[in-house]
């Protein structure tokens, strides 16, 4: 599988993880494209979340973006998610579209990322689906969070660059069962659960904040644009707010089946 990471020269944290990746790996240059195997290194001069359509300019099969994250908290973060918007596409994408996430690549990620980073102070979490870009390629974003002084520490660059190429070279290998996830805020403690203790990989999750934008299509963009078409449907119950029933409707007139994410072991 040809595989594209994208960072862009305004983005601090990506220009680290690049820096550690050409550091530990024997990446070659060509041009201004760096090459390991079948996986090349791509700088943008625009922000990555306005890259849109990317997979039509360049000719990969997945899409790893990194990145930094950003949030008023300033807590050190080590995060990932897939790209799409629930409702108006306030920060790139289009408006209720979602990209294709890769449940599997996701799972992989997201357990080699705490592995890797077991001896750093910071948090490592998914995070909901959101802002763009709009591709239709497999992608993923993976980002240092969550100010500058974090974006610039080269201890977190060398964990993000370890797990995206230990990712890319060992995801095709696993298998697991598949899903969506509802419920929960912007970061998903119960569905990280998920990811690291059981045998279940989740794509797309939507946080209990954009309930009041779901309806029947919007919930077939999320098991559409999925690598693998889930197997289940997760619910954070005590998480789902006051659109539950919202929820729980649309679910019935889809005729598709859930499961509490306390039931997932």
């Amino acid at each position: 599988m040809n595989v594209a990471i994208i960072v862009s020269e305004k983005d601090k944290a990506g220009l680290n993880i690049k820096d550690s990746l050409l550091n530990l790996y024997d990446f070659k240059k060509i041009n201004n494209i760096f090459e390991l195997k079948n996986t090349r290194l791509y700088t943008l001069k625009k922000d990555t979340i306005f890259a849109e359509n990317i997979d039509k300019e360049i000719n990969a099969e997945l899409f790893i973006f990194a990145t930094k994250h950003k949030s008023a908290s300033k807590r050190p973060t080590l995060s990932l998610h897939t790209p799409g918007n629930y409702s108006k596409a306030e920060f790139g994408g289009s408006n209720k579209k979602l990209c294709i996430s890769h449940p599997v690549l996701m799972k992989t990620a997201f357990i080699e990322l705490n592995k890797n980073a077991a001896n750093l102070h910071h948090e490592v979490t998914l995070e909901c689906t959101h802002h763009g870009p709009y591709l239709e390629k497999p992608c993923m974003f993976i980002e240092i969070g969550s100010c500058e002084e974090e974006w610039i520490k080269k201890p977190a660059g060398d964990v993000i660059a370890k797990t995206i190429i230990k990712t890319i070279e060992t995801f095709q290998n696993k298998s697991y069962k598949t899903a969506i996830g509802f419920g929960g805020t912007h970061y998903c403690p119960n569905f990280n659960r998920i990811m690291l203790d059981s045998e279940t990989a989740i794509g797309h999750i939507c946080p209990k904040y954009m309930f009041h934008e779901l309806d029947e299509e919007l919930i077939m963009e999320m098991i559409n644009k999925s690598a693998k078409k889930p197997d289940i449907v997760l619910l954070d119950w005590k998480g789902l707010g006051k659109e539950k029933q919202k929820l729980l409707d649309l679910l019935k007139e889809l005729k598709l089946d859930y499961k509490k994410t306390k039931e997932i072991n």
